[in-house]
């Protein structure tokens, strides 16, 4: 018994509530298609505005094709991030740009420089470091319920 709980104490003092997230961009479809949550007036009033507008030039109904994402601006100085450069992932934190190069070092080791070619970097697979609230809420519980039997094995 005493194994398994020590065991869970050094689980939980391993585990991180930060993990690495990929950010996905907003869908502007996503944003048009509520449907059945749009209130009445809004929809009174853009109707409206459709027969002002008939004899303007017709609405476009193609969606935009999406912005191309752009690594500089992801990658900001200062930024604990995961990237992938020729299929292999490094956790880096980002020191600095020069010219269409990125300059950082690894997490646990900031004596080592990389430098990657912006071209070299999967802008798809660029993921931040963010905290995670469900694995908070997961530790949370955890600790209690352990809690909570410490003081039934005292009690009994």
């Amino acid at each position: 018994m005493r194994k398994n709980f020590y065991f869970i104490i050094i689980l939980c003092m391993l585990t991180s509530c930060y993990t690495y997230q990929v950010k996905k961009p907003v869908d502007p479809a996503a944003n048009n298609n509520q449907g059945p949550k749009k209130n009445t007036a809004v929809a009174n009033n853009t109707s409206q505005q459709m027969m002002d507008s008939s004899t303007s030039a017709p609405i476009l109904s193609a969606q935009p094709a999406p912005a191309p994402i752009n690594v500089q601006e992801k990658l900001a100085a200062g930024k604990n991030v995961r990237i992938e450069v020729d299929n292999k992932s490094y956790k880096v934190i980002v020191d600095r740009w020069e010219g269409d190069s990125l300059v950082a070092h690894p997490v646990r080791n900031a004596k080592k420089s990389l430098k990657f070619h912006k071209n070299q970097i999967n802008s798809e697979r660029i993921a931040e470091k963010r905290f995670s609230q469900p694995i908070a809420d997961i530790l949370t519980v955890t600790a209690y319920a352990a809690i909570g039997v410490g003081i039934y094995l005292l009690v009994k």
